[in-house]
């Protein structure tokens, strides 16, 4: 029997784009949507599918460390550098893959389509079994009127007519030969580009979710979208308890705090982040910070604890999961936290890679009672709430 071998099939990711009508600091594409960029929310859709062979990425240049950034980890090759349009971001995108060993079908995607789902990508791909080209697309469903001054010149009907989405699929010889045929024209999408060039492009029924993000408003009703796909909301706590000994600081969530003592531990003992790191594994099931970074292993002897934090909040990612709120409470005397409170925020914020309205550092005393009253150290208490998908 002869061995079907499957086509390779890249994912050429767009991402170029300035992004300035959405009016943000930064493009849109490397914008936060429930806490991962809007850029790896869709390299991640495609790397995780079976029939995509791999995925390359075009950027304007500019961008670069906002780039490294939003795709760290995933292991993709070095970005392609985009051009002054869209267009001649595909054709240089095209070209770099052509020159890197071409391959049978490229998937040219959106970057700002960050909610693109495994079956619409792989009906794409099946469409290229029987045509050169194949889009994602919605049928027009609303009635559509043809303005004319400002009032209705026409209605026109919508029998037959589609919202072009991305995936936009292709064999890619004739998709490359296609590009540099229209180099230097202003079409709408590859597609049209496709069309000029005589080849049949399939349309392949897509879903509503599948929409680019262009406005604040497209980045709320995405963000909705994740969520409300993350229904299995757990809640973990944590506690953590550290005595006085000699220093003149001590380190609390993540900040370096003088104080007439320091806090024994083996690592830099900061209660705040353990409580928390001991929080989000619970709400996981993921046993505790100990089971993880055990304290009879010298490679944590001084440690920043930012690192457990850290591997709690990867853990929770790894699941496809997000931590929608983190609640640390600081028991004792001295030293105040008051005045670093915002800063210990933002610290955790930053370490778990989601917005600083998440994060809630409160401090309170034990008037005086107990091991925090007579001053012979610190306590913590933490809840995380986790969402996870069902």
């Amino acid at each position: 029997m002869p061995t079907c071998i499957a086509p390779t099939c890249i994912a050429l990711i767009v991402a170029g784009g300035s992004g300035q009508r959405f009016g943000a600091e930064r493009p849109k594409q490397y914008l936060d949507l429930a806490g991962k960029p809007v850029l790896r929310r869709t390299v991640e859709a495609f790397l995780s599918h079976p029939q995509v062979t791999g995925v390359r990425v075009v950027i304007d240049p500019i961008w670069r460390e906002a780039y490294d950034a939003a795709v760290a980890g995933l292991g993709l090759p070095d970005p392609i550098a985009g051009g002054a349009s869209r267009q001649e971001s595909v054709r240089n995108g095209l070209e770099a893959l052509a020159a890197d060993g071409a391959p049978d079908l490229v998937l040219i995607h959106d970057a700002a389509r960050p909610l693109i789902d495994e079956a619409t990508i792989g009906a794409v791909i099946a469409a290229l079994d029987d045509q050169p080209g194949a889009i994602a697309a919605v049928p027009v469903a609303d009635t559509l009127k043809r303005d004319k001054d400002g009032s209705i010149g026409a209605t026109v009907d919508r029998e037959g007519l589609w919202r072009a989405q991305t995936p936009q699929g292709f064999r890619f010889s004739d998709i490359l030969q296609a590009h540099r045929a229209a180099a230097g024209l202003s079409l709408t999408d590859d597609a049209a580009v496709a069309e000029r060039a005589g080849l049949a492009v399939a349309l392949v029924p897509s879903k509503e979710d599948n929409f680019k993000v262009t406005t604040p408003d497209d980045l709320t009703r995405a963000t909705r979208a994740v969520m409300s796909s993350l229904w299995d909301i757990r809640t973990g706590s944590g506690f953590d308890v550290h005595r006085f000994t000699d220093g003149d600081f001590v380190t609390l969530c993540g900040l370096r705090v003088p104080h007439s003592h320091g806090l024994e531990g083996h690592s830099d003992a900061d209660v705040g982040l353990h409580a928390l790191t001991d929080a989000i594994l619970g709400a996981l099931a993921a046993g505790d910070i100990g089971s993880h970074f055990p304290p009879t292993d010298p490679r944590w002897r001084g440690a920043d604890s930012a690192k457990f934090l850290r591997h709690a909040a990867d853990l929770v990612a790894e699941r496809g999961g997000v931590i929608a709120h983190a609640d640390v409470t600081i028991i004792c005397e001295r030293p105040k936290v008051g005045p670093h409170r915002a800063a210990m925020a933002e610290r955790i914020a930053e370490i778990l890679g989601i917005e600083v309205g998440r994060v809630s550092v409160k401090a309170t005393t034990t008037e005086q009672l107990g091991f925090t009253g007579r001053r012979e150290g610190i306590a913590a208490q933490a809840v995380a709430t986790v969402r996870l998908p069902g």
